[in-house]
């Protein structure tokens, strides 16, 4: 039987795509320090579970397929505290950030049309501009300049008659790389020169080390390129709950947006109960939250400078980063470490960084880390990784 041509432009997840080795590893008895994926273990707000238990409704009912107004309110509320207004018709609440990148990418796609992504980027980008029929176009970027790609001379050259939009990441998954407000206006100012979407990724807005809270909202002028990508999932370490949102003033691009969210029929009711809840935490927990993964980023930074041979920029925000290890493939070591490497019955999992590039053959000795683990545990993994790097080089190297 024939699968799609656009389905088979996809690759696996290189986040989760060690997961049957993981698994056979566990049942020979080695515990694994996951460095892989982006789950962080802050405790959910009780105000999610509280919300929900107290859902009382003797029957569980469609919701509005552009979202409860309770979640909508709670998202307009958040985006008043930046200063940014929002009417309620210029939101779509979506299951997941990832339903909001591809509901996005289906409206604005046809088949061939090109987006122009800064590599290394979030490795569902390319999923998602696949399935939608486009094809994503690299801008190169280098752990020396911090990743920053952010000037006419690496965006312009490579739009095309069939580029259709701008899509970003701040701050960066999978790099840690914030833009700065400049930044921000000179891709707005290209994107409405050439008359393109600009697409912001920016579910990881609470995780900055310096500096304020950025939205590329606060733009002006911008109303009918932007869309943005929101989401509780990281904000509120609440990734199961799968809430998100789409955002833009551009009317015509939300009718054609409503059109599959109503095809779709709507999101988890009870879940948008508890999402909205979560936006009713003080400040104070994005202050205690932030510093505790600044205190995780120093942690995981030192531990991968101790190396030797490895090439690491220190991020800036999120909770990404990524290495360039002194190994020739990271997926060969990833599959070492889960079938050939222990110590003390454990090992370490990280996502191999070729994934997360479109250019052939970039990213084979990176890796991205996930520092969303305990200190004591991201010290660890860190011993594990400096250990088997030394094992891996004098059997295959």
């Amino acid at each position: 039987m024939k699968l799609s041509e656009k389905v088979n432009r996809c690759n696996l997840s290189p986040i989760r795509k060690f997961y049957p080795l993981m698994q056979k590893a566990r049942a020979r008895g080695i515990q694994i320090i996951p460095l892989n994926i982006g789950q962080p273990d802050i405790e959910t707000p009780r105000g999610f579970f509280e919300a929900i238990t107290s859902y009382q409704q003797k029957v569980l009912d469609y919701a509005p397929s552009p979202g409860i107004p309770a979640m909508i309110e709670a998202i307009q509320a958040y985006y008043g505290k930046l200063d940014v207004h929002f009417d309620a018709s210029e939101i779509i609440v979506t299951t997941g950030g990832s339903e909001a990148l591809s509901m996005a990418l289906s409206c604005i796609l046809d088949e061939g049309d090109e987006v122009l992504v800064a590599e290394p980027f979030y490795p569902n980008y390319r999923t998602f501009v696949n399935m939608a029929g486009g094809r994503i176009c690299p801008i190169p970027t280098t752990p020396e300049e911090g990743y920053h790609f952010a000037s006419r001379e690496k965006i312009v050259p490579r739009i095309t008659e069939k580029t259709r939009a701008l899509m970003l990441s701040n701050p960066g998954n999978p790099t840690g790389t914030i833009l700065t407000q400049e930044e921000i206006r000179l891709v707005s100012d290209i994107a409405k020169e050439y008359g393109l979407y600009l697409i912001c990724d920016e579910v990881y807005r609470e995780f900055i080390y310096e500096g304020e809270l950025l939205t590329a909202a606060h733009i002006p002028g911008i109303e009918e390129n932007l869309i943005i990508i929101d989401s509780v999932s990281k904000r509120f370490s609440a990734c199961g709950a799968r809430i998100g949102a789409l955002i833009s003033r551009n009317k015509e691009f939300m009718q054609a947006a409503m059109k599959l969210a109503q095809a779709r029929l709507s999101v988890a009711t009870v879940e948008q109960y508890g999402a909205a809840a979560l936006y009713s935490v003080p400040d104070t927990y994005f202050e205690s939250v932030r510093e505790e993964y600044r205190r995780r980023r120093d942690v995981c930074y030192a531990g991968l400078t101790a190396i030797p041979g490895i090439v690491v920029a220190e991020p800036k925000g999120a909770f990404y980063m990524m290495a360039k290890l002194p190994v020739d493939n990271a997926e060969k070591f990833q599959t070492f470490l889960l079938e050939e490497f222990e110590d003390n019955n454990q090992t370490v999992t990280f996502a191999p960084g070729n994934g997360f590039y479109a250019t052939p053959g970039a990213g084979e000795q990176e890796i991205r880390v996930a520092y969303v683990l305990q200190s004591e545990d991201l010290r660890r993994a860190l011993e594990l990784l400096k250990l088997a790097i030394e094992k891996y080089q004098a059997k295959y190297m």
